[in-house]
């Protein structure tokens, strides 16, 4: 359904096995909505952990459940796409396939 343009938000249950810190960079992922990117700076202010960038991207890039755990979302602050496990042409897939169908 998600890759239809269907399922706007995953509500299957889930258990995260990580760090503290890991564990609350996956949470904050989890609000960013569908069709929206956040910078690995935005993430480590929502955390009040402003000196924390690198440890974000490195929690971020940690991350198990790729979109379920929107990992995709999280950018540089200059705008360009990052890294991501997955590769950057996949993770610039869904970014346009969540921008194509996160509106609706």
């Amino acid at each position: 359904m998600y890759f239809k343009g269907e399922l706007k938000q995953f509500f299957t249950p889930i258990v995260m096995f990580g760090t503290p810190f890991q564990k609350r960079v996956w949470l904050e992922l989890k609000k960013i909505p569908i069709g929206e990117t956040r910078s690995y700076s935005d993430i480590a202010k929502k955390l009040e952990t402003l000196g924390a960038v690198r440890a974000v991207g490195s929690a971020n890039g940690a991350n198990p459940l790729a979109i379920i755990i929107p990992c995709h979302r999280v950018i540089n602050i200059d705008g360009q796409l990052g890294g991501y496990r997955g590769g950057l042409a996949r993770k610039k897939w869904l970014l346009e396939h969540e921008a194509k169908y996160g509106k609706l």
